[in-house]
């Protein structure tokens, strides 16, 4: 077992490859009374094309890695859920563009659950009959999203920016699509994309990591893997052009809620390169958008926006946006001064004072975030999986220059790139 000293952020990661190539993360945390576990797949809702061994190409069908994760909890003895509750255990899972992650927390036995994970996740159970049942259950979800304002106005942006790039596709795919599922395509993803060496344990809390790397050790011997190809991610090119300029849906809400989104033009490649320009764009959007700014004051203060108003920036293996909005009583005003305020940035560039507060918070909120055994789980996998490292960020965050930040602003913000979301109670 290896240990990964990070002294900036004073964390001791232990490390270990099992043979059949599960990566197994420990981080022990003094005075923690909670652990929390995550054992995650890459494996999500845009990696429908792929190939390992002798090259074969398979086309899943659209939603199959979260119809996985449903089908994953149902053993031939029940409930994986009653298992983890009896041992004490919240359990949970979820399905996103690039990843499928299984997670327990717990402040008791955490040997027993801990074997619950890793047994559940590594012994599929797909019948037939089981495959058709669940079928009508993750129809009824897809109905149910498709009358939630709040998601249909996420996904009908990502719809607007892309072309051909998976992403634009629902995670939970379509109801023509998951009506075509079967379990002999479920075992195909599973069998690729759940074998141990694509995917990665990680154990953080009050525990000692002898111990824990001992027993999973233990358990993985018991296991045999057949040892699996390199897997190739096929994706259709993607123009760089945004796909539609506005999407709109009716639904019955109180204020319409409001999107823009900005798609990359250029993508990162590199693993460091994909670390540093979503840090440098997140803190570029803080700079801009987050509460304590004059333009995120002036639209509260003129009832163009409430609390919901947020944004983010997502990327992925061939894929980069930022979406930017909230409720809103006048989608074309917000669009409007949004548009106004960041010609302004454009010009100007951002306030070197700005720069420097937003670059403190941001330092601080990853500090804050370090304490929180969550939100280090959850992290940790998904920079790992994408080739970076969570506890390198305080070293990225220290290095970040304004002049690279006003680049990154003027590179980012191309109005051609734009595309808007809406959903209101009235057609447009």
């Amino acid at each position: 077992m290896q240990q990964l000293n990070y002294p900036h952020v004073n964390e001791t990661l232990h490390y270990e490859v099992m043979p059949s190539g599960l990566q197994v993360y420990i981080l022990p945390k003094e005075g923690f009374q909670k652990t929390y576990a995550t054992f995650s797949t890459r494996f999500g809702s845009i990696d429908n094309s792929f190939s390992i061994g002798d090259g074969t190409v398979n086309h899943v069908l659209d939603g199959i890695a979260h119809f996985l994760e449903h089908k994953m909890f149902e053993e031939p003895t029940g409930d994986i859920f009653a298992t983890f509750a009896s041992q004490g255990a919240s359990a949970n899972a979820f399905t996103s563009f690039d990843r499928t992650v299984y997670l327990f927390s717990a402040t008791e036995q955490i040997p027993e659950n801990l074997r619950t994970l890793l047994d559940f996740v590594q012994h599929p159970y797909f019948t037939d009959e089981n495959v058709n049942k669940e079928k009508g259950i993750i129809e009824q979800e897809i109905n149910m999203y498709k009358d939630n304002p709040d998601w249909r106005v996420y996904t009908g942006l990502i719809d607007a920016l892309y072309h051909k790039h998976p992403v634009h596709i629902d995670i939970a795919g379509s109801v023509e699509s998951i009506m075509q599922i079967d379990k002999e395509s479920l075992y195909t993803c599973y069998n690729t994309f759940y074998h141990p060496s694509n995917m990665i344990l990680f154990v953080v809390g009050g525990i000692d990591p002898e111990q824990v790397m001992k027993l999973v050790r233990e358990n993985q011997e018991q296991k045999n893997f057949e040892e699996l190809g390199e897997i190739k991610r096929y994706f259709e090119a993607e123009p760089a052009s945004v796909k539609m300029k506005k999407k709109h849906a009716v639904l019955p809400v109180s204020l319409p809620k409001c999107l823009i989104g900005i798609k990359d033009k250029q993508l990162a490649e590199q693993p460091d390169e994909l670390q540093r320009r979503d840090i440098v764009t997140k803190l570029m959007l803080d700079a801009i958008f987050a509460p304590s700014t004059v333009l995120y004051q002036s639209l509260y203060d003129d009832q163009l926006i409430s609390d919901s108003f947020g944004y983010e920036f997502n990327s992925g293996s061939g894929y980069a946006f930022s979406i930017i909005g909230g409720e809103t009583r006048s989608p074309d005003e917000l669009l409007s001064r949004i548009q106004r305020a960041v010609n302004g940035m454009l010009e100007q560039g951002i306030d070197s004072d700005v720069f420097e507060r937003t670059r403190r918070k941001r330092i601080g909120g990853y500090l804050r975030m370090l304490n929180s055994p969550e939100s280090i789980a959850n992290e940790f996998t998904r920079h790992k999986f994408r080739g970076g490292d969570l506890f390198d960020l305080l070293s990225i965050y220290e290095t970040i220059s304004l002049e690279e930040v006003n680049a990154r602003l003027r590179s980012h913000f191309d109005w051609e790139q734009t595309a808007v979301s809406i959903v209101s109670k009235e057609q447009e």
